[in-house]
């Protein structure tokens, strides 16, 4: 089972939404393999049912399967661990506290387990309470590298900053950036991406020497009628990356 996520040129790995299996295929074709595919456990009812399911998602895409939260839900973090134990994806969405959890029940390291960190209005500064009881609680905000090593320590992968709200927070992002490459963490930026300001994200992380990166495009792409991520759109995105990376 293929567990190492393909990434174009070794540095860049976009991460969509899929509406349905044909679409999953599809969005794979486009991206010439250089995706992860999102299907979210809130939309199944309980884990057999989403390792089922999911398990015919992974067989279409080469396991290019990203098992997700639901808007960084983090009631949704027991049921992605298990999700994950069972499916062996290639990469597990989990809010901050949800990383250990993920990792062990996983049994292996090869597989991308993000945790997720959030913007706080201050550069340098994050937001890591984000799990099922802490995201009610004070918030507990600490230095971007502290996140970084607390990450380490429970075995994640990478940071997924979430929400950006595109570029409304560049300066904090350029931070995050910059703290990923110099600690030689992954980073995956997420929220209000989309084709027109994918390519400034996507080149803050490159010029901030990042190793690997993982832009989540989400409902930008989504045509709204169908539910199903555009794959002329992932072409589009896998275009802009090829211009960037070079």
């Amino acid at each position: 089972m293929k567990l190492t996520p393909n990434f174009y040129r070794d540095r860049v790995c976009l991460n969509v939404l899929a509406g349905s299996k044909t679409n999953a295929r599809d969005i794979y074709q486009a991206a010439e393999g250089h995706v992860l595919v999102g299907v979210l456990s809130k939309s199944y009812p309980d884990v057999d049912s989403a390792v089922a399911d999911m398990r015919d998602y992974a067989a279409l895409i080469d396991n290019a399967l990203s098992v997700g939260l639901g808007a960084g839900d983090p009631n949704q973090s027991a049921m992605v661990s298990e999700i994950s134990r069972q499916v062996q994806p290639q990469h597990v969405n989990q809010v901050f506290t949800g990383v250990a959890t993920s990792r062990a029940l996983l049994g292996q390291n090869d597989t991308v387990v993000n945790g997720l960190i959030s913007p706080t209005g201050t550069v340098g500064m994050v937001k890591i309470s984000t799990g099922p009881l802490s995201c009610r609680a004070p918030d507990a905000i600490v230095p971007i590298e502290t996140a970084i090593a607390l990450l380490k320590d429970m075995g994640g992968s990478s940071v997924k900053y979430f929400p950006m709200g595109g570029l409304k927070c560049r300066d904090e992002y350029q931070a995050v950036a910059e703290a990923c490459a110099s600690h030689d963490f992954w980073l995956e930026p997420t929220g209000g991406i989309d084709l027109e300001n994918y390519g400034e994200i996507l080149q803050i992380a490159l010029d901030a020497g990042v190793s690997r990166i993982i832009p989540h495009i989400y409902s930008s792409i989504i045509d709204k009628a169908s539910g199903d991520t555009r794959p002329a759109d992932v072409q589009t995105l896998l275009a802009i990356t090829k211009q960037r990376v070079g």
